[in-house]
């Protein structure tokens, strides 16, 4: 799954599993671009950590629910390497509440990052890219579960995986895969911030190995799917969850 001459756009990869994405593509070869919205110094982290390999990688900041932003990351790395090949879009919210607590306001984030970016950032790429491009989408395994508090952020991330379906036909001519990629609970700071322990071990319970997943358990299944490899793969969702679902 050599990359070598790639150059990938990882959304929100200033930590998590976006940062473990966006190693993984760099290591196998891309020159990777590193979103972030506000993390600079998770940023600035992981793209040290892949230059001191000898690889290439930058960061830029865009808040992706803002469609001129999307635009301003995509005309950057153009600028800085000329081309798109990849695009993942990891970048996403999750703000848990009961249905009679969820705020418009709250509503309409989820959307605007979740929903919206992956949509405008999609547009983007089909844009920019050459034949032969791949879209990796993240959704989540709470799609295919019923957990209480998680109806609009698991409603985002299935209309994530409805517009994976549907845009695998319309980007077949241009040569383009999308395909999304659906973790279980991962230990990062979004699935763990606010969560009382014993929910998280009830959680991680719950899948065959009894462990919550981590980055690096997600990482090379998106780079299989970003890859050549996998180009007769496309509009397809992957749960990536130890057996969760």
């Amino acid at each position: 799954m050599n990359m070598d001459g790639k150059v990938a756009i990882i959304t929100g990869a200033s930590r998590g599993i976006g940062q473990a994405i966006a190693k993984q593509l760099a290591v196998a070869g891309a020159k990777v671009v590193v979103n972030y919205a506000s993390n600079r110094a998770g940023a600035d982290e992981i793209v040290e950590d892949i230059r001191s390999l000898g690889l290439q990688a930058m960061a830029h900041q865009a808040d992706i629910s803002q469609i001129h932003e999307i635009e301003k990351l995509f005309a950057a790395t153009l600028t800085a390497y000329g081309r798109v090949d990849i695009l993942v879009n990891n970048a996403g919210m999750m703000e848990n509440a009961p249905v009679e607590e969820m705020t418009e306001d709250s509503f309409d984030r989820h959307f605007a990052v979740n929903v919206k970016g992956t949509y405008f950032a999609c547009q983007q790429a089909v844009k920019h890219m050459e034949h032969g491009g791949a879209i990796v989408n993240i959704s989540s395994s709470v799609t295919g579960h019923m957990f209480p508090h998680y109806s609009v952020y698991a409603a985002t991330k299935g209309a994530v995986e409805q517009i994976t379906r549907q845009l695998a036909k319309e980007l077949a001519p241009k040569g383009i895969t999308i395909n999304c990629v659906a973790p279980g609970a991962v230990s990062t700071e979004l699935f763990l911030n606010g969560k009382p322990q014993d929910l998280i071990d009830a959680i991680a319970s719950m899948n065959a190995y009894h462990r919550l997943g981590e980055p690096d358990d997600i990482a090379p299944v998106v780079q299989f799917l970003a890859s050549e490899q996998s180009g007769w793969v496309t509009g397809q969702t992957l749960r990536v969850n130890g057996g969760f679902i």
